[in-house]
């Protein structure tokens, strides 16, 4: 469940960090009852990054199935061989 904190617990910076390196997910702060921003530890941070570098590569790979550029499997192979010298 999505933890939300409003803005002036962020003046305790270490309990702000505390919560944040011990929650697995971002922590949304509010400003007089309306969000503001959100908080996430440099862990969460890079995991969320990677989740999303990895739905961009997907969806490009899909974006070029769709316009049919594709490569079989054995002339890909062939192509690295004569490229990399094995």
């Amino acid at each position: 469940m999505p933890r939300i904190i409003p803005i002036r617990d962020m003046r305790d910076t270490a309990k702000l960090s505390e919560m944040c390196n011990a929650a697995n997910e971002p922590i949304f702060v509010t400003k007089n009852g309306y969000g503001d921003m959100v908080v996430m530890s440099m862990e969460c941070y890079e995991r969320q990054l990677a989740r999303a570098e990895m739905y961009t590569a997907v969806m490009e790979g899909k974006a070029q199935a769709d316009s049919g550029e594709l490569v079989d499997g054995p002339s890909a192979l062939a192509a690295l061989r004569e490229k990399y010298g094995r």
